[in-house]
């Protein structure tokens, strides 16, 4: 029976980046159930006497000292969490500002949700441009309309496409549209004619034909299209066609999205436009 440990994600304002961060390194440990709870918007004493009881409570009812990881900024709300030592506190603010402070020679404005804030209003607004975008453009909406695309996906139906459009948009700023391969693409020479001016914006995705019949057939059950002859007959016609063309490819099989963009970012040199 696995261990199970209890961790807080504490923050100010959204809980973002606490999360991100503990949850990067607590995934280094194997064995160990993990029950996640993230509470936002710690902002007043009020609200950091009521976290720092809740705390208490959950290590007497594990019989353990729970995990809390922290992003708040303001000394005297962070003293009161830190203040009882019924939980292993990282502090995510302490461990690292104070160590810049030094090496820059400079105070930090210890502001708080400066890195999920919209104060930098060019930024904020070219993740928003970016999502329309990319909603607008999904599975070939809009095929004629690709010129202001930074990176077009092509794939067969299923193979991740939109997730990935998405992801790029929101978190790197990227404005990415989506083109979905059908059979009506395939045994064609060159590239579909709606993509053939935009060659040099083409990445493809491709995935193993098990798990795309795997995928597909939650959508539409004991169907052609989700038949395991028909996505491998997809997959390597949409592969030779990458190959064809010369187009840059990845396989989404074992990828997570995360990966999928941030390998796509890198391939396709692309510059992310918000942080």
């Amino acid at each position: 029976m696995p261990v199970r440990r209890t961790v807080f994600f504490i923050s100010d304002r959204t809980g973002i980046t606490a999360e991100m961060l503990g949850h990067s390194l607590i995934t280094q440990f194997e064995g160990i159930d993990f029950k996640r709870v993230t509470l936002p918007f710690v902002d007043t004493a009020e609200k950091a006497a009521l976290v720092a009881e809740r705390i208490r409570r959950t290590a007497e009812q594990d019989g353990t000292r729970p995990l809390v990881f922290s992003t708040i900024v303001k000394e005297e709300i962070r003293r009161i969490i830190h203040i009882d030592a019924t939980a292993h506190i990282v502090d995510f603010f302490e461990a690292f500002i104070a160590p810049l402070e030094n090496e820059l020679g400079q105070e930090s404005s210890h502001t708080v949700g400066r890195s999920h804030s919209i104060e930098n209003f060019h930024e904020y607004n070219h993740r928003i441009e970016a999502v329309n975008y990319s909603l607008a453009h999904d599975d070939g909406v809009k095929p004629t309309d690709l010129a202001e695309a930074d990176i077009v996906l092509v794939g067969v139906s299923r193979s991740g496409k939109t997730p990935t459009c998405l992801y790029l948009a929101l978190q790197y700023g990227i404005k990415t549209a989506n083109y979905p391969l059908t059979p009506e693409d395939f045994g064609q020479p060159g590239l579909p004619k709606p993509l053939q001016p935009f060659k040099h914006k083409l990445f493809g995705l491709t995935i193993s034909p098990e798990r795309l019949a795997q995928i597909r057939a939650e959508r539409k059950p004991d169907s052609r299209y989700a038949s395991l002859d028909n996505c491998r007959f997809e997959v390597l016609e949409a592969e030779a066609l990458y190959r064809n063309a010369g187009i840059p490819h990845l396989n989404t099989t074992n990828k997570s999205i995360e990966e999928l963009a941030s390998t796509i970012l890198h391939k396709a040199n692309l510059t992310r436009r918000i942080y």
